[in-house]
């Protein structure tokens, strides 16, 4: 039997990265999942398309796949933007956010890896694609 998948195509607008998490939430569900599970792939989801909207400097569409696997859920996050060198991110030092009001960013890449199971990254000048895997523990 082929695996479930619903396509998103979201216009590069604000806050159209509710419109993913919205679906994540009925996946989730049909997937049976637990409150935190969803959750969490919500804020994984809502960090990486923040980040394709910010940082693909286009103004294309960004794509997302959701893979409805037996004993998980992939989703791939797509954008037709620049691309980036992953080698060259720099997580942020805390001691230099700390009690300044230059605006908590930079926590997007970090952040996703601790709630998703595994995370790649595939990025050159046609674009980027981060696929994001929760495993479900049944």
């Amino acid at each position: 039997m082929k695996k479930p998948t619903v396509e998103l195509k979201l216009p590069i607008l604000p806050n159209m990265e509710l419109i993913a998490t919205q679906t994540a939430e009925v996946i989730a569900r049909h997937m049976h999942l637990t409150d935190d599970q969803s959750g969490e792939i919500s804020m994984a989801l809502i960090e990486a398309c923040i980040n394709a909207f910010e940082h693909s400097k286009t103004d294309s569409n960004v794509f997302i796949h959701f893979l409805i696997e037996e004993d998980s859920l992939v989703m791939k996050v797509i954008d037709q933007g620049v691309g980036f060198d992953k080698t060259k991110v720099e997580i942020p030092k805390i001691e230099n956010k700390m009690g300044k009001d230059e605006r908590k960013r930079g926590w997007g890449l970090q952040l996703i890896q601790e709630l998703m199971d595994s995370v790649e990254f595939e990025s050159n000048s046609d674009g980027t694609t981060v696929t994001m895997k929760k495993n479900i523990k049944h």
